[in-house]
């Protein structure tokens, strides 16, 4: 295995194609596209400053680094690689790869960061940034803390354990999602979603959790949320907080502690496909 330690790289390609090296102590200043179409590597305590370091790679093993903001789009095309203990300020980070790791993880600027991935672990994360995990599948996330709006819109096969979203619009056009003991602050979440699970969770959402295919709620409190489930079909909710308002539910059972205001006002629904169980009446 080469070592390459303490070293500065500028201009384009600096270390196009490497294969088999150790990275330690590395600044990768300015010129595009250092390490593409690299593999085996291990990198740590390394600075990447400019854009597209890691396009075209492989078996990469990244530790106590840093992205800079101007390393925008900088891992594309890439497979199998694990990113543990840094710090990534660029936007537009991981697209089309397959395999990604992260863990203890803060992304600084993660807009439309994690695009058509596949085989996502997320483990002690932060991110803030509008459009992550767009059109991703196969995530796996363990407390993750994501500020920014219409996060995994049109992700599939996700799980959710111990995570924050303060997100407007998130989860929508998703299949196969489950959130468990999850935080979930913004309007409009989950529209057009097929297969949604949720356990134990604390939503506040305005409009919330419409359009919605096969709903299933456990033990879930609906904090300053109205006009719910507006359009859901096969609705199985238990929700052990009041809700403000429901609207237009299609079908299915909704349990809840109370319902302030239920709107049946769509002539073409059959009202009796829904029913209403409520712990207090008022």
């Amino acid at each position: 295995m080469t070592t390459y330690q303490e070293k500065t790289y500028t201009g384009e390609r600096s270390l196009f194609g490497v294969k088999n090296a150790m990275i330690q102590n590395v600044t990768f200043g300015m010129g595009e596209s250092p390490l593409k179409e690299s593999s085996h590597l291990s990198i740590s305590n390394t600075i990447f400053k400019w854009k597209y370091p890691l396009w075209y790679s492989s078996d990469v093993k990244v530790n106590h680094s840093i992205f800079e903001k101007m390393s925008r789009s900088g891992i594309w095309y890439t497979n199998d690689i694990k990113v543990t203990n840094s710090t990534l300020e660029a936007p537009k980070l991981f697209r089309r790869c397959r395999n990604v790791d992260l863990e203890n993880v803060y992304f600084a600027d993660a807009a439309e960061t994690i695009w058509n991935c596949d085989q996502i672990n997320v483990k002690d994360v932060q991110a803030r940034g509008d459009y992550f995990g767009m059109n991703s599948k196969e995530i796996v996330l363990d407390n993750f803390q994501l500020v920014g709006n219409y996060a995994f819109d049109g992700a599939s096969n996700i799980e959710a354990h111990n995570c924050t979203f303060m997100s407007k619009d998130a989860f929508w056009n998703c299949k196969n999602v489950k959130l468990e003991n999850c935080t979930i602050n913004g309007e409009y979440l989950s529209w057009n979603t097929e297969n949604l699970t949720l356990i134990n969770c604390t939503i506040e959402s305005n409009q919330g959790l419409c359009y919605i295919k096969h709903l299933k709620m456990r033990n879930c409190s609906l904090l300053e949320t109205d006009l719910a489930f507006e359009y859901c079909s096969d609705i199985d909710a238990e929700i052990v907080s009041d809700i403000i308002s429901v609207k237009n539910p299609i079908s299915g059972v909704i349990k809840a502690n109370h319902i302030n205001e239920i709107i049946q006002d769509d002539k073409e629904l059959d009202s009796s496909k829904i029913k209403f169980i409520q712990k207090e009446e008022r």
